[in-house]
């Protein structure tokens, strides 16, 4: 009668079978595996910012933000490197992320002096106190925008959080 009763229940009967399933899965399994190829075969890694052709220095006064962009020996080396797809993603963030930034200093910074670079490898940012700094856009990425207030250091800006990044550097504190 035990035995009747081991097999009639049905939270043992479940156990059972499942057990056998489990005990079958992992014998099939081996007999079965597929090789697939790994997701990290078709991975290319992206190489860095190829040198600029040019080394021009732009100088640059107070206030001011410049946007810098890729000249077209250094597009078409990152082409060559990272294929078409990359660099035209790169782009496309950077046109928007760009154009929004110009819209916000047209609307809440007006005062601040827009500069367009693309041709030139060196930014030369001047300072209140008659000094300078320089800047190499080799070191940065295909795309950006630096701002300078001439008192503090210029930053390179996060453009998709330039707002708050405007209003923390230009701040009269």
């Amino acid at each position: 009668m035990e035995i009747k009763q081991v097999i009639t229940n049905p939270i043992n009967y479940l156990l059972a079978v499942l057990v056998m399933i489990f005990s079958n899965s992992c014998t099939n399994n081996v007999q079965n595996k597929e090789v697939l190829p790994s997701k990290t075969d078709s991975v290319r890694t992206i190489e860095g910012k190829p040198s600029s052709s040019f080394k021009d220095t732009i100088k640059i006064g107070f206030p001011a933000a410049v946007f810098f962009n890729t000249d077209k020996l250094q597009s078409e080396k990152y082409i060559e490197t990272n294929g078409k797809q990359v660099f035209e993603s790169i782009q496309h963030d950077c046109f928007y992320q760009m154009k929004y930034s110009r819209g916000i200093l047209k609307k809440y910074y007006p005062e601040i002096k827009v500069t367009e670079l693309i041709n030139a490898r060196y930014l030369r940012f001047n300072t209140a106190n008659s000094g300078y700094i320089i800047i190499d856009l080799n070191k940065y990425d295909l795309c950006g925008m630096f701002i300078s207030d001439g008192q503090k250091a210029p930053i390179v800006v996060d453009m998709t959080n330039v707002e708050t990044q405007l209003g923390f550097y230009f701040s009269k504190k």
